[in-house]
C-alpha cells in the first residue's frame, strides 16, 4: 500500500465530506480512492471514517488521527516546498577557502556586494595558505596559486601569479642594480615561504633552468612583513605582481628587469585559480558564487 497517498486521500475525504468530491480532486475513481482508504484503516486496526449514504463523518479516533496525519503532510509539503526552493534560489551556508594574500586584497572586499545581491547565502570564509581540498574538506569553492590541477575538478584561470623582482630605489642606488640573473648573488633576498617551502628565484640560462637565487636575508610566508623590509632597503623581493602592484604604482618599489628574465616556476601556466566540483556547480548558491567571482576578478 502507498501510505502517502492513502493519507492524502483521507485528508481529502475528510476536508470535502466525500469520497466523491475527494476522487474529483485527484482525478481517480471514487472507488479506487475509497478502497486505498479502507486499506489505510485496515493496516491500521481502526475505523477512521463512518461512512452513510449522505455523509462522511470522523470517528473518535479518526479525528485525531485527522489532526495527527494533517499537521504532519503539512510539515512534509513544507520540507519539500524548502528543497524544491533550494535548488531553485542561492541559499545556505556557502564556505570558500582561499589563499591568504587573495583573500584580503581581491575576496573580501568582494563580499559585501555578494551578500547584498543574495542575503540568503551564509558566507563561511577560512583564508589560508595551505592546500584545501574541494569536497575532502567541506569546501565548495577554493582559490588557489598554482598549477592548473587535475580534471576531477573545475578550475577557473582567475589571474596570473607569475612572481616579480622588486626592490627600492635606495637599495639599488646602495648596492647597484642587477640586470644579469649571475649579478644577484651580491645581493640579499627577501623570499616567500609557501606551503612546499620557500619560492625559489629561476631562471633560464644558455636553455637550462637554474637556481639563480640570492643569498637569503629573510625568508617568511607573510607577505607584509617581507614587503616592509623591502621598503626599509633591506633586500630584493619576489612576489605575485597583483600584490606588488600598488607599491610599484606609487614608487616606493621598483620592478627589476632581467635578461634572461627571472621566475618562481619552470611553467607558463602558473596563475590563480577558482576551483569547485562540477557536479556542485547546479547547486545555485555555488553557481551564483562561481559566475560572480570570475565577473568580478578575472575580468576585472
Amino acid at each position: 500500500m502507498d501510505q502517502l497517498r492513502a493519507l492524502k486521500y483521507f485528508i481529502k475525504v475528510v476536508e470535502t465530506g466525500s469520497f466523491t468530491h475527494a476522487a474529483k480532486s485527484f482525478s481517480v475513481p471514487a472507488s479506487s480512492l475509497s478502497r486505498r482508504v479502507a486499506d489505510l484503516e485496515a493496516s491500521l486496526g481502526a475505523t477512521l471514517l463512518k461512512r452513510s449514504t449522505r455523509a462522511v463523518s470522523l470517528t473518535e479516533i479518526g479525528a485525531e488521527y485527522y489532526q495527527q496525519v494533517s499537521q504532519l503532510l503539512l510539515q512534509l509539503e513544507q520540507s519539500n516546498e524548502a528543497v524544491r526552493t533550494y535548488q531553485t534560489e542561492p541559499m545556505g551556508k556557502l564556505r570558500i577557502s582561499a589563499m591568504v594574500g587573495i583573500g584580503r586584497e581581491v575576496l573580501i572586499p568582494l563580499l559585501d556586494e555578494f551578500s547584498r545581491l543574495y542575503p540568503k547565502v551564509i558566507l563561511d570564509i577560512e583564508l589560508s595558505d595551505e592546500l584545501s581540498s574541494v569536497g575532502r574538506d567541506d569546501v565548495d569553492i577554493a582559490i588557489r596559486g598554482g598549477y592548473a590541477p587535475n580534471d576531477r575538478v573545475m578550475a577557473i584561470r582567475l589571474m596570473d601569479n607569475q612572481f616579480i623582482p622588486a626592490a627600492t630605489q635606495q637599495y639599488l642606488d646602495t648596492m647597484g642594480t642587477p640586470t644579469h640573473p649571475s649579478e644577484l648573488q651580491d645581493h640579499k633576498g627577501l623570499y616567500y615561504r609557501s606551503p612546499n617551502g620557500r619560492v625559489p628565484w629561476l631562471s633560464k640560462i644558455n636553455g637550462q633552468w637554474q637556481d639563480v637565487s640570492a643569498p637569503a636575508a629573510a625568508i617568511s610566508n607573510v607577505g607584509e612583513w617581507l614587503i616592509a623590509k623591502a621598503k626599509q632597503h633591506q633586500g630584493i623581493l619576489m612576489m605575485p605582481r597583483w600584490v606588488l602592484s600598488p607599491f610599484l604604482a606609487s614608487s616606493e618599489l621598483t620592478e627589476l628587469h632581467f635578461e634572461p628574465p627571472l621566475s618562481a616556476t619552470q611553467s607558463e601556466d602558473f596563475g590563480v585559480y577558482l576551483i569547485y566540483q562540477k557536479h556542485r556547480y547546479h547547486v545555485p548558491k555555488v553557481k551564483a558564487a562561481v559566475d560572480f567571482l570570475v565577473a568580478r576578478i578575472k575580468h576585472a
